[in-house]
């Protein structure tokens, strides 16, 4: 039962205490022992819920939103539908569902995944076997090409790193063991000099935590690198925040409530905010422009969710006007996800701004 708890105490041991991002890396992916490598954690039945989950009008709009990218780009004859993390698939599904009122951008696009989980690509391989995608364990294997990317609550699942100001010094959070055998934060040695607090912490106060993820910033470079040369966009949308936050957002997640994210590793999720500035600058290039972030609620407002869910209300009975109803405050509303998710997108110079960023 306590697999993963074991390999990272011996590690520990052998080599000293390890970085947070290395405790989230094993404890996520390891082959065995994993988080997604053991179950499907999505829905009621698993430990959270994703906005697709919520309701089919949030993959219906991304959808539209793909189409009008591609025909930004004029329309090419082939083109790479990339996402990131795509769960159940079912954002894809809802997604190319709705595409398919452009019947030339169907014809036109390979889907492809990006996916560890094997348990979640067999989900995949099933919710999308008519479209026939190909998967992928990282973005460096994706084809050369024009792409779309989404990434919808990706970002926040990636390894970080924390540090922490005493003493005008910086010191790295670290995981090592407590006297009684237990995982527990332990500081490194202060380091007069640390590259990878950014420039806006530097000077920050005795007690400040800066969160940095150095995987979310070179897959974002990758992507931008990618759009630059072959044309496409990107649409990242999770919870996080500018890059002007200092502080812990670290958190487990199980059965849909917070969990001790250092204890039973393998068995919950583990998340932090997404910092969308480290993000900004990772994309943006010569080729590139980036947009926003903007409120998640006020992105699916301006590509028309109302509109979307007053047509859904038409032909539906009153149980599911009301599903319809709470699912749109869930997704839009400032007390639910609507302020909290951000949305951001990553274009090619030179282009318009993608939809829903027309005043971003």
């Amino acid at each position: 039962m306590f697999e993963l708890h074991d390999i990272l105490c011996r590690e520990i041991r052998l080599q000293g205490p390890i970085t947070l991002a290395r405790y989230m890396d094993v404890s996520m992916t390891h082959p065995d022992h994993g988080y997604y490598s053991k179950q499907d954690p999505l829905g009621r039945a698993g430990d959270f819920t994703t906005a697709p989950e919520i309701s089919q009008m949030f993959g219906e709009l991304i959808g539209l939103w793909a189409c009008v990218v591609w025909q930004q780009l004029g329309q090419p004859n082939a083109i790479n539908l990339v996402e990131l993390g795509p769960g159940r698939a079912t954002l894809m599904a809802d997604m190319l569902r709705a595409a398919s009122m452009v019947p030339s951008f169907s014809e036109a696009i390979a889907v492809h995944l990006v996916e560890t989980s094997p348990a979640l690509r067999a989900v995949q391989a099933e919710a999308l076997a008519f479209h026939k995608p190909e998967w992928h364990y990282n973005d460096t294997t994706l084809p050369a090409g024009p792409l779309i990317i989404i990434a919808n609550e990706f970002f926040d699942a990636l390894p970080i790193r924390q540090f922490e100001r005493r003493e005008s010094f910086w010191h790295e959070r670290l995981v090592g063991l407590a006297e009684d055998g237990q995982l527990c934060f332990v500081l490194s040695p202060p380091q007069s000099i640390n590259p990878m607090v950014p420039d806006s912490h530097k000077n920050a106060p005795d007690g400040t935590i800066v969160e940095v993820s150095l995987a979310a910033s070179d897959i974002v470079a990758r992507l931008a690198d990618a759009i630059g040369q072959y044309g496409g966009g990107a649409l990242i949308i999770d919870y996080g925040h500018d890059g002007r936050h200092a502080g812990i957002t670290f958190q487990g997640v199980k059965d849909h409530r917070f969990h001790p994210p250092l204890n039973r590793p393998g068995d919950a999720d583990l998340t932090a905010h997404v910092d969308f500035g480290a993000l900004s600058i990772a994309a943006n290039t010569v080729y590139t422009t980036t947009y926003g972030p903007i409120a998640q609620g006020a992105f699916l407002q301006t590509l028309g969710i109302r509109e979307r869910a007053d047509r859904l209300m038409m032909k539906a009975d009153a149980g599911l006007r009301d599903e319809i109803r709470s699912a749109l405050a869930r997704l839009t509303s400032t007390e639910k996800m609507g302020t909290l998710f951000k949305v951001m997108a990553i274009g090619k110079s030179k282009m318009p701004p993608p939809p829903g960023f027309e005043i971003a």
